[in-house]
C-alpha cells in the first residue's frame, strides 16, 4: 500500500516561536551589554580628560611658582594669597611675580617678568580655573592684564601657606617675606560620581633661598 505521508522535515510554529523568543532575548542581552560597555568606556574618557584638566591646571600653578622672581630689594618682589569672600564659597586668590618665556601679548614687547594672578571663577553653570598676566609689573599698563582659561569644571582651588611654624590659609602683603612651603590643592568632581579627582603640589622656598628659584614636590595634601 503506498504510503502518502509526506515527511516533516520543517520547524513547527511552537519551534519557531521559542526559536525567535530566544534570538530576541540574546539580541536584548548584546544591546545592553553594549551600551554599558559604551558608557563605561565614555566614563573612562570623561574621567581621564577631567584628570588631565586637574593636572595641568596644577602644574601650571607650580611652574609660576618654581619660577618665581627674586629680588635682593623686597620692595621689588611681590607675592600675596589671600581669600576673597565675594560669593557664597570663599575664594582664593594668589598674586605674584614669575620670570616667564612666554609673551602674553604676542604683537607688543615684554620682558621676562610678569605678575601673574590665579582665581578660580564660578557662575551658576560652570567654573574655571584663570590666569591673568600683567606684563612688566614695574612699569604702567593699563589695569585688567591677560586674561586665560587654564582648566575648565575645577570644584576646588585651594592654598596654604607654611611660615616656618605652621599654615596659615593666607599670606598678606604685609608679610613682607616669602612663606618656606605654599601647599596648592586643585580638585574636580569625577563625571557621573561624588568622588573628587584631586592633585596637589607643595613648593619648598625654604630650600632655595640662594637659588633663585623654587622646588616642587606633588603628592598628597600635607596635614
Amino acid at each position: 500500500m503506498l504510503n502518502t505521508r509526506a515527511g516533516n522535515s520543517g520547524f513547527t510554529l511552537v519551534e519557531v516561536l521559542v526559536a525567535s523568543t530566544i534570538g530576541a532575548f540574546l539580541a536584548l542581552v548584546a544591546v545592553s551589554t553594549l551600551r554599558v560597555v559604551s558608557t563605561s568606556a565614555e566614563m573612562v574618557d570623561s574621567n581621564v580628560a577631567t584628570a588631565a584638566e586637574v593636572r595641568f591646571a596644577a602644574r601650571t600653578v607650580a611652574a609660576d611658582l618654581v619660577n618665581l622672581y627674586r629680588d635682593t630689594e623686597q620692595r621689588n618682589m611681590k607675592f600675596v594669597g589671600i581669600i576673597e569672600e565675594s560669593g557664597e564659597i570663599p575664594v582664593c586668590c594668589l598674586t605674584f611675580y614669575t620670570v616667564g618665556r612666554t609673551k602674553a601679548r604676542i604683537d607688543q614687547p615684554e620682558g621676562d617678568i610678569y605678575e601673574v594672578e590665579y582665581l578660580l571663577l564660578r557662575d551658576e553653570e560652570r567654573s574655571a580655573l584663570t590666569k591673568r598676566l600683567w606684563p612688566n609689573p614695574n612699569e604702567e599698563l593699563e589695569p585688567g592684564g591677560v586674561l586665560s582659561v587654564i582648566a575648565e569644571n575645577i570644584d576646588v582651588f585651594q592654598i596654604r601657606y607654611f611660615d616656618g611654624e605652621q599654615w596659615q590659609d593666607e599670606w598678606p602683603e604685609e608679610m613682607r617675606s616669602l612663606p618656606e612651603l605654599v601647599e596648592v590643592v586643585v580638585a574636580a568632581a569625577e563625571p557621573g560620581r561624588d568622588n573628587l579627582i584631586m592633585e596637589s603640589i607643595l613648593v619648598n622656598f625654604a630650600k632655595s633661598r640662594g637659588t633663585g628659584a623654587g622646588t616642587l614636590e606633588i603628592g598628597a595634601p600635607e596635614q
